[in-house]
């Protein structure tokens, strides 16, 4: 019988990995093989490494297309192996470093291609992926934050939305995200982040910086609109709006409600007992740097989770149930 562990990341997470781009079967076939949680980033990693090697004959062969699915479907599969996999850094590191290897190997090949792009941060860079809708000269553009555990890795299906749509996708791993756990800390004021990407996309020719919006998902839904409301607060008005999957969006709210639509501004206190406690919820953290999303769960995953953040590297030992943002 698999461990509480286990049991918890099946329960949890099964949405999550196929809305992603992990096969249903891949699912069920790898958690049904794994008891504990000691062994999950092996065998997610083992998965991984067979559609890596479906890609990388495909583009031997000269089918780049299919290479190109492949190989994104290995980094996701990658990246989920390690997702806060937090009991071998090592092992997360090394099933990271795959996850960004097969994107990367990946973009050029799929339709429609992406680019690898580094953006300028704080005397180092953030590491973003940038599509562009085919046959468009300067296109809009969705600038895409991930949350607390999400990576740009596993935003191809999320992207295809936009693009589909005629709006690019620039994709980035924030401080304390992804690429960007080793090098900054995770910090609260991501609209210092969201500049430096904005000023990054100003610096582009191909792309409409006068048409440009904000789209999170978890925590990045509270990164998202606490960006731009900051900078509309600060009188830049480079990003013309914010949709947020998720997040905590009150606290900024009511500290800037001239720049928030009014139904945004209060949260729902009738209605269900959850619609009930989450507001709850909301007041209790705003004396807080971080939103209330960080409390939401096992307090001691996010104390060692906040102990790593913030030092940017490092390894350490979790508690608590298997939840992400």
């Amino acid at each position: 019988m698999p461990d509480a562990r286990v049991q918890s990341a099946i329960a949890h997470w099964a949405p999550r990995f196929v809305s992603n781009g992990v096969p249903l079967t891949d699912f069920e076939e790898v958690t049904a093989g794994v008891e504990r949680w000691e062994d999950w980033c092996r065998a997610w990693s083992a998965r991984a490494a067979v559609h890596e090697e479906l890609g990388r004959k495909a583009l031997a062969d000269g089918y780049k297309l299919s290479a190109g699915e492949h190989l994104t479907r290995a980094a996701v599969c990658y990246h989920f192996s390690k997702f806060v996999f937090v009991i071998d850094y090592e092992q997360m590191k090394a099933a990271h470093r795959k996850a960004v290897e097969c994107r990367n190997l990946a973009l050029p090949l799929i339709n429609p291609p992406g680019e690898r792009v580094l953006i300028p941060y704080e005397g180092k860079h953030l590491a973003g992926i940038l599509r562009k809708p085919a046959g468009a000269a300067r296109p809009p553009l969705v600038v895409m934050c991930m949350g607390l555990d999400s990576t740009k890795e596993e935003m191809d299906t999320n992207e295809s939305v936009f693009l589909a749509r005629g709006m690019a996708t620039l994709t980035f791993d924030g401080p304390g995200q992804g690429e960007g756990e080793y090098d900054f800390a995770i910090r609260g004021d991501y609209e210092v982040a969201v500049k430096a990407v904005l000023d990054y996309v100003g610096s582009r020719g191909d792309l409409d910086a006068a048409r440009v919006g904000l789209w999170g998902v978890s925590l990045g839904g509270y990164y998202a609109p606490r960006s731009r409301i900051r900078q509309a607060h600060q009188g830049l008005h480079r990003a013309l709006g914010a949709v947020r999957m998720g997040g905590i969006l009150r606290p900024v709210a009511r500290a800037h409600p001239q720049h928030v639509p009014g139904p945004l501004q209060e949260p729902d206190r009738g209605g269900s007992a959850r619609a009930r406690r989450d507001a709850d919820l909301e007041e209790r953290g705003e004396e807080h740097h971080l939103p209330a999303v960080h409390r939401r769960r096992q307090a001691g995953r996010h104390r060692a989770l906040a102990g790593r953040r913030a030092a940017g590297r490092g390894g350490f030992r979790p508690g608590g149930a298997l939840l992400s943002g």
